[in-house]
């Protein structure tokens, strides 16, 4: 065995090859004390490579073909410390916290160090784990070194795949996971044609997302902190997994967007992050009434993604029968027609609809599904005019002749799911019989003024029924449950009032509705209901600007979040991958990076055990200091319950509190008892 291990190492050098768990003969994972700071980090050295059993001249060669070095005392016990109580607290080496590992020899005596930080001498044939450096760079937006150096490969679906690490993931970028297809055909799962394929960079962007995208865009990322030995793999060492769906009104976005780079969450959730692209607007949504084209590729695509991980993710550390699929706004929709569709049906076990729309309004078609006649009048009729294609003999060979790029910039979109009886056979997600739905935990929630963002600004002068008809809203305001304010800046007065109509009517409503006639009709095992009080709107995408931003003083540069401010759609994300540093973002107060902290815990903590509130253990075992507080505080996140349906409100201080606006939502006809009625 020592002979294979030196001979690939030293091939690896001269060769250049690609260092992979196989090689080695290991597992590699990869641990550090991550606090979201970044490089700026005081644990941003913690970063450790924990290698499987081996002799000491075995570990130094092995560490070696990493391009590092076995990890040496004098870097100081305290820089990993959580890192060991975190494997044992994983169970990972039998010994536990009294496991040895190898470590550079001190004074020349071959040594060993365990969780306890007790260094002791030992026979360099014994078999233990190792603990490498691990200098890896950390990325960023405008930085990442995909150099040989840090290049690691996995075989996964018949190819050599070469993606690298950073200092806190491996990272494997723009794998396919279907072939180019014949325009309006549903994708079938990609079969590799190996044998070595690179995964260092993205792949192209559907159509509708930005420029240089592509029809050819069946592409997903994968970002992990643990690669499986293939010779020994092992079920109870696999991570959950999150399958992230974008957003975009099924007209844009992309699962490459930075802004869902799953390094952070994959290292300090300790899961397994997989974004996705998936086609885009008319290309993806088209349905004709010609029998022929149904519709739903765009979901269809999602439900292939998602295949493709089920088959190939435990290469890559990931439990395939652990799957969270989650998603927000057309992401959250998606996860909702996931839920309902038989396609998908025992594919994931668990989901989290992050301002999921229906109800009124613009809303509505997330949520109700379209025959394939209604889709024809709102979108497929004006589609086939702009393209000269109503009269062709075939119409959609018609649409097939025009190019890509044309018909996703017409400007009539059919961005809409329907009933195609394959994909989706109701017209919404049934929460009166389990036997339609998946019955999988539940994580559902929104921010507090999702609608804010969504309803434009009112002119001088307008009047709220003007206004609240201009948003596809009811004239339900002025009135004693939807008041309008009465202050010295009117036109934000009536965009206050619509803004809430709007929040309800096309988020908030739906989505407790959606959570109480899910557990009260047996739909769902377990619900968890939030609502974001705290969000930090991305730069790149903020309607109405400021009011969706926290107010500018002179104590606050970055803007104060403890002052009043609309917490818009979309404020959420970067607390839920962590990247507000990572993506140059910089913290407006002191609670901002706690608060990140802790709602990264929560996402991952759902997906690790269907449950949101962390682990004790874990939070200790990985030294989670502001979480733990949290917790301590807030208390547990507790699920429905018969007579309680409450929700976490998550801000600075989260605490469990009663469903909001429920009147509201009674006047806006969408009760509690909605789909139960």
């Amino acid at each position: 065995m020592l002979k294979k291990i030196c001979l690939a190492a030293s091939l690896a050098a001269i060769a250049g090859a690609v260092v992979s768990p196989h090689m080695l003969d290991s597992d590699i994972s990869i641990l550090i004390h991550n606090d979201l700071q970044e490089k700026e980090s005081p644990w941003a050295g913690s970063g450790i490579l924990v290698l499987d059993a081996m002799s000491l001249q075995e570990a130094n060669k092995s560490c070696e073909s990493l391009g590092e070095a076995i990890w040496s005392v004098d870097a100081g016990y305290s820089a990993i410390e959580y890192n060991l109580d975190y494997i044992s607290f994983q169970g990972k080496f039998l010994a536990g916290s009294s496991q040895r590992y190898w470590i550079a020899p001190v004074h020349g005596t071959p040594s060993t160090i365990d969780a306890n930080g007790r260094v002791k001498k030992a026979s360099p044939k014994e078999p233990l784990p190792v603990l490498c450096t691990q200098n890896a760079p950390y990325s960023s937006t405008s930085s990442q070194d995909t150099s040989p150096k840090w290049q690691v490969s996995v075989h996964s679906n018949n190819e050599q795949i070469t993606g690298y690490r950073d200092r806190l993931s491996f990272r494997f970028l723009g794998i396919r996971y279907a072939s180019l297809t014949k325009r309006w055909t549903y994708s079938k799962l990609y079969e590799g044609a190996g044998p070595n394929v690179s995964a260092l960079n993205l792949g192209s962007t559907c159509l509708g997302a930005s420029t240089g995208s592509s029809e050819d865009c069946f592409f997903l990322n994968v970002w992990t902190p643990y690669l499986p030995n293939p010779k020994k793999l092992s079920k109870k060492d696999l991570k959950p997994v999150m399958f992230w769906i974008h957003g975009g009104a099924f007209t844009g976005g992309s699962g490459g967007d930075s802004l869902f780079d799953g390094s952070n969450l994959a290292s300090r959730g300790d899961v397994v992050v997989v974004t996705i692209n998936y086609r885009l607007g008319t290309l993806g949504f088209l349905a004709l009434d010609d029998g022929e084209t149904n519709g739903n590729y765009g979901l269809a695509d999602q439900i292939t993604a998602l295949e493709w991980v089920r088959r190939n993710i435990q290469d890559f550390g990931g439990d395939p029968d652990r799957i969270t699929i989650f998603g927000q706004s057309a992401g959250a929709g998606s996860v909702r027609a996931l839920l309902a569709s038989p396609r998908a049906r025992g594919k994931f076990a668990s989901a989290i609809m992050q301002s999921n729309l229906g109800g009124l309004g613009y809303g509505t078609t997330y949520s109700k599904y379209y025959t394939i006649e209604e889709e024809m009048e709102a979108a497929g009729k004006n589609v086939l005019a702009l393209t000269n294609c109503t009269d062709a003999e075939s119409r959609v060979e018609c649409l097939r002749a025009v190019p890509a790029k044309t018909v996703s910039d017409l400007d009539t979109t059919a961005r809409y799911l329907v009933v195609d009886g394959k994909y989706l056979t109701s017209s919404e997600l049934d929460l009166t019989n389990s036997a339609e739905t998946a019955n999988v935990p539940l994580m559902v929630g929104t921010t507090r003024d999702d609608g804010a963002a969504l309803i434009g600004y009112p002119t001088a002068g307008e009047t709220i029924q003007k206004f609240l008809n201009e948003s596809g809203m009811p004239s339900i305001a002025p009135s004693s449950i939807f008041p309008v304010p009465s202050t010295s800046n009117r036109t934000l007065d009536i965009f206050n009032a619509t803004a809430r109509v709007a929040t309800d009517g096309i988020f908030r409503c739906i989505d407790q509705v959606t959570a109480y006639d899910g557990f009260k009709n047996k739909i769902f095992p377990e619900i968890f209901y939030y609502e974001f009080n705290r969000t930090y709107q991305t730069p790149g995408w903020s309607p109405n600007s400021p009011v969706c931003e926290a107010p500018i003083t002179p104590d606050y540069p970055h803007g104060d979040p403890n002052q009043e401010y609309f917490k818009c759609h979309s404020g959420d994300l970067y607390y839920v991958f962590g990247n507000l540093l990572r993506d140059g973002i910089p913290m407006r107060d002191e609670l901002d990076l706690p608060f990140e902290q802790y709602v990264v815990d929560l996402w991952s903590s759902f997906s690790r055990t269907g449950r949101p509130t962390p682990d004790l253990g874990f939070l200790k075992a990985r030294g989670y200091v502001n979480t733990t507080r949290q917790v301590e505080v807030a208390g547990q996140w507790k699920p429905f319950r018969h007579g309680e349906y409450r929700m976490h409100l998550l801000q600075s201080s989260s605490k469990m509190v009663d469903l909001g606006e429920r009147e509201q939502c009674e006047a806006l006809k969408l009760p509690l008892s909605y789909y139960s009625a």
